[in-house]
């Protein structure tokens, strides 16, 4: 009979393979493409695949190797990316992106015992965003709102 000898491998598999399936699961009904035209559905597609055979070596790893249990769950940092994402995606339409942004970062950030802002991270964060707003928006035209809704009228 087989024993889970490595719990830690075993539920990141587990995990893996979900995330991998579901995102298969749900770029299935977009345009494939090619490689080099690929389509809406390529990128979930393959990535999706690739999550779920990393999953599937991580199971089979939880086997045949010893590990660790899993210890406890760290809820402060989990609710707050969590909720760090969730309100960047609610303020992006709505405040822009730079704004959207400066609040995920800084959300991200305070959960840290480590972090203290000072003029350093403000410079950090200042270079992070304009990094973003340059690739994304600039350079890719990824369409995302510098000014959201809520300022629209200001500018």
């Amino acid at each position: 009979m087989m024993r889970i000898t490595n719990p830690k491998d075993f539920w990141a598999g587990t995990l893996y393979v979900v995330f991998g399936v579901g995102a298969v699961l749900i770029a299935r009904s977009y345009p494939f493409g090619s490689a080099t035209r690929m389509g809406p559905g390529y990128f979930p597609i393959i990535l999706g695949v690739i999550l779920a055979l990393l999953g599937l070596l991580s199971l089979l790893r939880a086997f045949r190797s010893d590990g660790e249990p899993v210890g406890s769950m760290a809820w402060k940092p989990l609710l707050a990316i969590t909720g760090g994402t969730a309100l960047f995606a609610f303020l992006l339409p709505r405040a822009g992106l730079p704004l959207a942004l400066a609040v995920l970062i800084l959300m991200s950030a305070a959960i840290s015992e480590n972090f203290k802002f000072g003029w350093r991270p403000a410079l950090a964060l200042m270079a992070l965003i304009a990094f973003c707003v340059i690739v994304f928006v600039k350079l890719l035209g990824v369409p995302l709102p510098l000014v959201g809704s809520w300022f629209a009228g200001l500018v």
